[in-house]
């Protein structure tokens, strides 16, 4: 079975760091786009940014210059380097990538479990 693992959130003072992983495991033959989404309480998923196979990446306005998003192809694993956070960064944070399964036959949308980031003095 397809899963998206997420680790890296936390608690974290304004103008910190955090890194945010997202390690794709089961059996699959390749993932294609990686993408990392948030979402407040009662508000749509937001696309925060996004990495192609080859690398190409997309940001909202709002995190331009402040997040970086990448990804390990070996390791089937994207990251989001998130620097100079504020509290309006506060959100539970998603992975989802496009997956061809090993044992399927096309490629399908998967999400992660979400890990809550936290932006407070």
């Amino acid at each position: 079975q397809v899963q998206l693992v997420e680790s890296g959130g936390g608690l974290v003072q304004p103008g910190g760091s955090l890194r945010l992983s997202c390690a794709v495991s089961g059996s699959i033959f390749r993932v294609y786009d990686m993408d990392w989404y948030r979402q407040a309480p009662g508000a749509q998923r937001e696309l925060v940014a996004s990495v192609t196979r080859g690398g190409n990446t997309n940001y909202i306005d709002s995190v331009k210059g402040r997040f970086t998003i990448s990804r390990d192809n070996a390791k089937d694993t994207v990251y989001l380097q998130l620097n100079n956070l504020k509290p309006e960064d506060t959100d539970v944070y998603y992975c989802n990538a496009d997956i061809f399964p090993a044992a399927d036959r096309g490629v399908y949308n998967y999400w992660g479990q979400g890990t809550q980031v936290t932006v407070s003095s």
